[in-house]
């Protein structure tokens, strides 16, 4: 089973089905698998970024838990996986494991979440205020602390003087 599983899904012609039957349905699948990862523990949202073997053995229950979610949602080749993960473990058929996160880690967000989050609240604050001189001289305050961190770090320290050479 685990040979027929890891042959089935890393044949070309089975990857090139799946990556075709994901991209028919990605505008469908899209909304569900995020809710899917962002639903999921932090464990499992490193692996399907950045998988690794032994990563699928240490956590082989939370792995199989999201494969199995896929499953529901009818993820294209889930079901396969699903069904060798949960009887072998998923580090024994982690090529197909692998493929599967790969391809949900197409339909994920890019990870250039965490800027967006202070630009609303600087909106916010500057839509409740009238735009003047002292305002635009206020958010340039703000702003200006940032810069001289790395001037700091390109400053080096002073060298000792050298020692005057005895005679």
């Amino acid at each position: 089973m685990i040979k027929s599983c890891y042959f089935a899904l890393s044949r070309k012609g089975v990857d090139e089905e799946i990556t075709k039957e994901l991209e028919e349905k990605k505008a469908d699948l899209q909304p569900k698998v995020v809710e899917i990862y962002e639903a999921s523990a932090v464990e499992i949202k490193t692996l399907v970024k950045q998988p690794t073997e032994s990563g699928l053995k240490k956590k082989s229950t939370v792995v199989i838990k999201f494969i199995e979610e896929l499953v529901k949602i009818e993820f294209p080749g889930s079901k396969p996986v699903s069904e060798a993960a949960s009887k072998h473990g998923p580090a024994l058929v982690s090529g197909p494991v692998i493929f599967i996160f790969e391809k949900v880690s197409t339909l994920l967000p890019a990870e250039a979440e965490p800027e967006p989050e202070p630009e609303p609240a600087a909106a916010v604050e500057t839509t409740g205020k009238e735009i003047t001189p002292e305002g635009a001289e206020e958010t340039k305050k703000e702003e200006a602390p940032a810069p001289p961190a790395p001037a700091e770090e390109a400053v080096a320290p002073p060298e000792p003087a050298p020692e005057p050479a005895k005679a």
